[in-house]
Order: structure tokens, then C-alpha cells, then sequence
């Protein structure tokens, strides 16, 4: 991840988090936990606000989480209570494997040349059968705003971009619009992967 991407979400770390942590996500939560036991382990990665982490804590599972901005670590670590890691993506190690990796509109920071090496990383902190969701802006192109870097699929870049990486398979991969008010025009490619 960019330093400049993690320096804007330690500056506006506050307006960030009033504007995403009360946003709906349940298709999402509900796609993605078809694929769980209840009480499985989970990663939140790039956790932000932290208002993922705090769903799956209430629905009982075991959840663990990072992001790489300091001001996030800490806002998240309040409002779920958790012990929340501050790293980069390609930092990041746990002692444990996880059944279900969650990377909500995290991963659209990686770079394009860092993103195989980077879900590679990821498929190793899954279970054999472990589920991987993550979410993209819509569209095949990478653009700056901000100071922020973004890095959009669209179904085909994404297919194309994951068959580098034959343990992970596609369950699911879904257009959605933005559910945020203002920004009701944009669009969303999620991805549910499979390992094994």
C-alpha cells in the first residue's frame, strides 16, 4: 500500500470512519457466511472503522484484525474492543489459520504488480476450504484521488488476474452499487474466492 493512501487515512481518520461505519453491508455479511461454521475464525483485513470486525464479534465468531493506518487501529480497537495489528499487507503475520478472510475495499489500495503476490499471501493464512471476500471499485483502471491510489476490476480484469493463482477458485464475483447516499451512482465488483 501506498505511504500517501495510508497518510490520508491517518489525517481524516474521524471523517472516515463517521461516513463508513454505520454502512449496510448485510448482502455482503450474508453471502459471505454461507461459506462459515459458526464458529469459525475470521480475518479482517484492512478493517477500517472496524464496523466489519464488530458484526462478526456479535454474530460469535473468532475475528482478529489490521489495518495499516494508526488512527484506524486505534478507532477500530475502540469500537470493537479488539487488540487490532497495525500493518501493511505485505507486514502482516498471525499464528494462526483462518476459515474467512474479509478484505472490504482494502485490497483496491495494492498496487496491480502486488496484487497476486499479495492474495498468494493471504491464501497462506487460510484453512484448506477457507473463504477469501474482498471488494473492488468497478472497472478496469487504476486512478489517484486524494492522495489516495485505487485499483478498479472489473469481472473480466478480475478473472484474469486471479487465474495467476490456481488454490484460489471464484464462488462468486457480484456488481453492486454503493449503498452510501451520496454515492449511489458508483459501483462495487465483490469477489468470494475458495482455497483448495
Amino acid at each position: 500500500m501506498i505511504n500517501s493512501t495510508v497518510d490520508f487515512y491517518n489525517k481524516n481518520a474521524q471523517e472516515f470512519y463517521k461516513n463508513t461505519v454505520n454502512v449496510d453491508m448485510s448482502e455482503h455479511y450474508r453471502r459471505f457466511e454461507e461459506y462459515l461454521l459458526p464458529e469459525s475464525r475470521i480475518l479482517d483485513a484492512g478493517c477500517g472503522s472496524g464496523r466489519d470486525s464488530l458484526y462478526f464479534l456479535n454474530k460469535g465468531y473468532n475475528v482478529r484484525a489490521f489495518d495499516a493506518s494508526a488512527e484506524m487501529v486505534r478507532l477500530s480497537s475502540e469500537l470493537t474492543g479488539l487488540s487490532v495489528q497495525q500493518a501493511k499487507f505485505e507486514d502482516v503475520k498471525f499464528d494462526v489459520m483462518f476459515n474467512g478472510i474479509w478484505a472490504s475495499a482494502s485490497l483496491l489500495h495494492v498496487d496491480r504488480g502486488l496484487i497476486i503476490d499479495t492474495l498468494q499471501k493471504l491464501a497462506t493464512m487460510l484453512s484448506e476450504e477457507g473463504v477469501l471476500f474482498m471488494s473492488f471499485k468497478y472497472g478496469d483502471k487504476v486512478y489517484e484521488k486524494d492522495d489516495r491510489i485505487f485499483n478498479c476490476y472489473d469481472e473480466r480484469s478480475f478473472s484474469k488476474m486471479l487465474s495467476a493463482i490456481p488454490r484460489l477458485t471464484i464462488l462468486e464475483l457480484y456488481k453492486t452499487a454503493d449503498v452510501r447516499e451520496e454515492k449511489i451512482n458508483e459501483y462495487w465488483l465483490s469477489a468470494i474466492v475458495k482455497k483448495g
